[in-house]
């Protein structure tokens, strides 16, 4: 059986990262998995083909150039969504 606790922390020195809980008691075995929180524009940024493309995006709003429109019609039939 699986369960699990959440809690946010801080990388410290070294790349330490403490967990602290009572719920856990000494010896028991755990799985850790870390998820990082990134900033959705650093991540959109973080490589020079992202960052091609999402300048290159913003250039086409700005321009009004190579724009897709669809009514929410259109977008429901595309997408196989039926109320």
């Amino acid at each position: 059986m699986l369960s699990g606790i959440k809690q946010r922390g801080i990388v410290g020195k070294d790349g330490k990262i403490e967990i602290q809980t009572s719920e856990l008691r000494e010896g028991t075995v755990v799985e850790i998995i870390v998820l990082i929180e990134q900033d959705t524009t650093e991540y959109l940024l973080s490589t020079e083909a992202n960052r091609r493309q999402l300048m290159s995006a913003i250039e086409n709003v700005e321009t009004k150039n190579n724009l897709v429109s669809f009514t929410p019609e259109e977008w429901n039939e595309e997408y196989n969504i039926h109320s």
